[in-house]
């Protein structure tokens, strides 16, 4: 990935931050959205699939980290390619590849002072599971902030990027796109959101806002116009949302 001049992705202003104005709905991925990619938390769940996939099909640490990530490129999420070609249960594979240790997980004070401050309704849309966003969540010190978190058993097991995923969402909870507003950290994930008419936000890791528009362009997209804002920083642009809107 080639790094590109700052001004590629020029810093937003408050004024920018208008177009939150009207969002009644915050919508909020849980892995490496709401906590920070380098706490490694999401490094655990992927070894734990490629176990679980090396067990349950009788293969070596190599072959089990193809199928999980042909399974991943194919159907979104590795789970949904066990489906579809192995039959697993699926309480079974989300009990164990949750089955992570949160305790080096960091609290996130500013973060959730933050999001308090958002008007409107709080959501958590994960391709996880509810009780894995529930225990992350609680330990980020964020589990009193949300109304609802719709989870893989309430997308009836389709994942993001699925459209229908995100409409299943909408209707479940009467949300208008045009006055929501989705924080992903995967590109992918922001495209029906976009098309529905959401403002996106793409959540980066620390220190590489200014690459990520090479990514988006090697991901076959044209371009990133279906990314409004970039950060790498969610608990500050969420309190400079705040600011903006004058709450």
């Amino acid at each position: 990935m080639n790094a590109l001049a700052a001004e590629d992705i020029a810093p937003h202003s408050l004024e920018d931050l208008s177009v939150f104005a009207a969002v009644e709905a915050w919508i909020f991925d849980l892995d490496n959205t709401l906590y920070p990619r380098d706490s490694n938390l999401f490094v655990q769940i992927d070894e734990r699939i490629r176990r679980y996939v090396g067990d349950l099909l009788n293969v070596d640490e190599t072959e089990a980290h193809r199928i999980q990530k042909e399974f991943y490129e194919r159907h979104g999420t590795s789970l949904r390619g066990l489906m579809l070609e192995h039959d697993v249960d699926v309480d079974s594979f989300l009990e164990f590849v949750h089955d992570i240790d949160r305790s080096a997980l960091a609290p996130a004070p500013e973060l959730a002072a933050a999001i308090a401050r958002l008007p409107g309704r709080k959501f958590i849309f994960t391709n996880g599971s509810r009780a894995h966003a529930e225990q992350t969540a609680t330990q980020l010190g964020l589990s009193d902030h949300f109304e609802d978190i719709f989870d893989i058993v309430a997308a009836d097991l389709l994942p993001k990027p699925r459209e229908e995923t995100y409409r299943r969402f909408i209707e479940r909870y009467d949300i208008a796109p045009s006055k929501a507003a989705m924080f992903e950290d995967l590109s992918r994930n922001l495209l029906v959101p976009k098309d529905l008419g959401m403002r996106t936000v793409l959540v980066v890791p620390s220190g590489t806002r200014e690459v990520f528009h090479a990514e988006w362009e090697m991901e076959g997209h044209d371009g990133a116009e279906h990314v409004d804002f970039v950060t790498d920083n969610l608990a500050a642009f969420v309190s400079e949302i705040v600011t903006a809107r004058g709450a």
